[in-house]
């Protein structure tokens, strides 16, 4: 039975409204059987048996959020073709709303392609852009941004490299949402590690600050994170550092406490997603005023249970509920 700390909680998510801005895709998956090779060329031919389209990147993190029972608002920049008709579609789909989307005709789709025989993926195609968006739609981004901020709680800025995040509206977009009050969370990448300033949590993983910070600290103890920590901060000056250590867990730092969650153990299926379930649910922790503690324990324990399902799958709040009632938490 869920404690009294979670029902709590869970009553207080049900009433958030966070923002996702960033990197939206479609992941596009082809499935079928190899049994024989082509004629023309030594690659596989796979006899399609089923075709799926699913919300990707920074929609993905927006499905997490839904599956917690929280009003969430996908703010991005997409193309005008058929691959953006088709991420709108999915958006209805799921019942998340399109109005924060801007449609440029300066960008496509970013549409990933994985074509999967006989249980092994055998090729991904990526149609994207990943130049910065433009000055203009930059602009009508922010303005979208801007009006749905009026009534948020929280921000989750949730960047791929792609181009809707990038260093000429990241500082803008951070001071916006400051100004207002509202928290700021990050996932970042390494392109645009170092301009995400006075946000209030960040959440790379070890692979992303080695690159961010452009060091060669050996991350695989916890003081040689710590101390990749301290740097970070030193540059970025953020209020919460979370640090996500796969098999290792999840180390949240602050200027005056640390708290490493270790990882539970579990039958791993598939890490994919595992990071988007891990921000959605420290966003809304933040949001709440969960303790450090808290919040490191909750994310850890979301994203086990996301990496024992096949595929991109969010937790639904039920299960995240059950699961932390039988642990305790």
């Amino acid at each position: 039975m869920a404690s009294k700390f979670i029902q709590e909680l869970f009553q207080k998510i049900e009433k958030l409204k966070v923002i996702v801005v960033g990197d939206v895709m479609v992941d596009n998956y082809i499935t079928g059987k190899v049994d024989r090779l082509s004629p023309e060329a030594p690659v596989p031919i796979v006899n399609e048996s089923d075709f799926e389209s699913r919300l990707g990147g920074a929609g993905n993190v927006a499905l997490n959020l839904k599956a917690l029972g929280v009003n969430t608002v996908l703010c991005s920049s997409i193309g005008v073709g058929k691959e953006g008709d088709n991420l709108i579609a999915l958006l209805k789909k799921q019942n998340l709303s399109d109005l924060a989307i801007h449609r440029s005709k300066d960008r496509s789709t970013t549409t990933k392609t994985r074509v999967i025989g006989n249980g092994h993926q055998l090729v991904r195609i990526d149609h994207e852009v990943l130049e910065d968006m433009t000055t203009l739609d930059s602009f009508l981004l922010q303005q979208h941004f801007e009006r749905e901020l009026e009534d948020a709680d929280v921000v989750i800025m949730q960047d791929y490299n792609k181009g809707v995040l990038h260093k000429g509206n990241i500082e803008t977009l951070i001071e916006i949402a400051r100004k207002a009050n509202i928290p700021i969370v990050v996932d970042p990448k390494k392109a645009n590690f170092l301009a995400y300033k006075n946000v209030d949590l960040f959440k790379p993983n070890l692979k992303e600050i080695k690159e961010g910070l452009n060091i060669d600290t050996d991350l695989t103890t916890t003081e040689g994170v710590t101390e990749a920590i301290a740097l970070m901060h030193e540059h970025l000056k953020n209020k919460v550092s979370m640090v996500t250590m796969s098999e290792r867990g999840v180390l949240v730092s602050t200027a005056d406490q640390q708290y490493h969650t270790k990882a539970h153990i579990r039958n791993i299926s598939d890490v994919s997603g595992a990071g988007d379930t891990v921000i959605s649910i420290a966003a809304c922790c933040l949001a709440t005023g969960c303790t450090l503690k808290q919040l490191s324990e909750l994310s850890n324990l979301g994203g086990g249970l996301v990496c024992e399902e096949k595929g991109v799958v969010p937790i639904s709040r039920d299960r995240l509920i059950s699961e932390a009632g039988r642990i305790g938490l």
